[in-house]
């Protein structure tokens, strides 16, 4: 939080001597959402600091608490003080994006537009550097941060060879391997992507006989034309990596129904001490209907073979109507799964609202209550749900409230980290830290947060010798944590 306050100083300093060139509105651009039209006013110390309120409070989840994500960004709906009042006002749902028109007024709507746009200039002029001489300390260690790889948007998963090389998926669509020499080589043959809102290429699983069969398995956001519209789902493709190109892909999963929507695709991968493949789904906003939905795919964990076919023993196997690869249910948008080293249970986190974010533990069949049942309310400000409990509903091992926007997971293995030997590590998108949770059975006992202010934490693993890796996002950094003695 310290510096968000800090950010909240620079943007005080800068805004309250801003002359900021807004539009007066006439009664008829009110009612169609437009900005006000032009009239000069200066925005005061209490109206920067209701405006940066505001955004922490309802937009710092999903777009960084220090607006890093609208640095370099791509505008889909512009940029211009016009085009980010609607964007607020209105909304673009089938994009993940809520309309605040009930939650804030005009003016503070206007006040909320500047806040963002000179909040992009203060963090364009931060420096971006984390140097690998600083020693970070948590209770039981002390580490440094190595610099593995940079120089991409958005790294979203990453996945180890046997030769010590890495592979790393771009959200906008390419797979890399890094290699030894920390050459970044580009992976032909990945499948075609929707790369927008938050879809795109997702994770990237090694086959278990992968130094057999040289077989990945990949999630991303398929993409086809429908009646003149863009729609999307989730996919799982199989293929075989042959040096620096896929062959042999084939799709082995494609959710059912496509959606216009732009976000809660989940797609994080796991092989389960069965051997089958076992990946999440988001909600794709689907909120109120497609989590507690056997007929859609959306909104749940899954279960197939590696070739796609069904295991017979899956619970809605049998149940007409039910998509047959549906593990679980009511889940609302899991970007986090890791396999317990001990009982081999495959944990994974989910994504809250506003607050609400969740850790559970996949039980066959289990229904974990979205959005029947909920710790947050909605972006907006408004309850989707009086219930944080309810018979036939699997509560959660953990819930953050406030939010901390989880993805990635891994537990640590080995010995390399003296005194984190079974911990649970998570990725923290809001808040942009490494949490460390301290697990005893199936219970979670304690948290600590490190690496404070790192960047968007989206992914977490642990790689066959035993270290663990971060990847942060916007812009993209792999880091290696290495312990050190002093």
């Amino acid at each position: 939080m310290h510096s968000a306050f800090k950010l909240a100083s620079v943007l005080l300093v800068g805004l309250v001597s801003l002359t900021n060139c807004t539009k007066t509105a006439s009664s008829t651009a009110n009612q169609a959402g437009s900005a006000p039209l032009a009239t000069e006013q200066q925005l005061t110390s209490a109206q920067v600091a209701d405006a940066r309120s505001n955004y922490v409070n309802y937009c710092g989840g999903c777009h960084g608490r220090e607006l890093e994500t609208f640095v370099n960004r791509k505008w889909q709906h512009g940029n211009s003080p016009e085009a980010m009042f609607k964007s607020i006002k209105h909304g673009y749902p089938d994009q993940g994006m809520p309309a605040y028109a009930s939650t804030f007024s005009d003016a503070q709507i206007t006040q909320l537009v500047s806040f963002i746009q000179q909040g992009v200039v203060a963090q364009k002029d931060k420096p971006k550097d984390k140097t690998n001489a600083t020693v970070h300390r948590s209770e039981k260690l002390n580490f440094q941060l190595e610099t593995v790889l940079t120089g991409i948007d958005v790294p979203w998963a990453m996945a180890f060879l046997p030769n010590g090389d890495m592979l790393v998926t771009e959200r906008s669509g390419t797979l890399y391997r890094l290699t030894q020499n920390r050459d970044l080589v580009k992976i032909e043959g990945s499948p075609e992507v929707l790369a927008q809102g938050q879809g795109g290429l997702l994770d990237v699983k090694l086959h278990p006989d992968f130094a057999k069969n040289n077989t990945i398995f990949l999630s991303y956001s398929a993409v086809k034309k429908d009646g003149g519209q863009t729609l999307s789902t989730t996919a799982i493709m199989r293929a075989r990596l042959d040096g620096n190109s896929l062959k042999d892909q084939k799709v082995i999963f494609e959710a059912q129904p496509y959606a216009r929507t732009r976000h809660h695709y989940g797609s994080r991968i796991e092989f389960g001490k069965d051997g089958l493949l076992y990946f999440t789904m988001g909600d794709r906003g689907g909120t109120k209907v497609n989590p507690q939905n056997l007929t859609v795919h959306a909104g749940k964990t899954h279960r197939i073979k590696e070739d796609g076919s069904i295991p017979a023993d899956n619970p809605f196997v049998n149940q007409a109507g039910a998509m047959p690869s549906i593990f679980t249910f009511g889940n609302r948008n899991a970007q986090g799964m890791a396999r317990h080293p001990a009982t081999k249970e495959l944990w994974l986190h989910e994504h809250g609202p506003r607050g609400g974010d969740e850790v559970n533990i996949i039980k066959k069949g289990a229904n974990y209550g979205w959005a029947d049942v909920t710790h947050g309310i909605d972006y907006n400000g408004t309850k989707i749900s009086d219930l944080k409990q309810k018979a036939g509903i699997t509560d959660p091992i953990k819930i953050w409230v406030p939010s901390i926007a989880p993805s990635g997971m891994a537990f640590v293995t080995g010995n390399r980290y003296k005194g984190w030997e079974g911990s649970l590590l998570v990725g923290s998108l809001s808040f942009k830290f490494l949490s460390r949770l301290d697990v005893k059975g199936n219970t979670i006992v304690k948290e600590e947060r490190l690496l404070q202010d790192i960047g968007r934490v989206r992914d977490v693993r642990v790689s066959p010798d035993g270290y663990v890796y971060i990847a942060v996002e916007n812009p993209g950094v792999i880091y290696r944590l290495v312990p050190v003695k002093e």
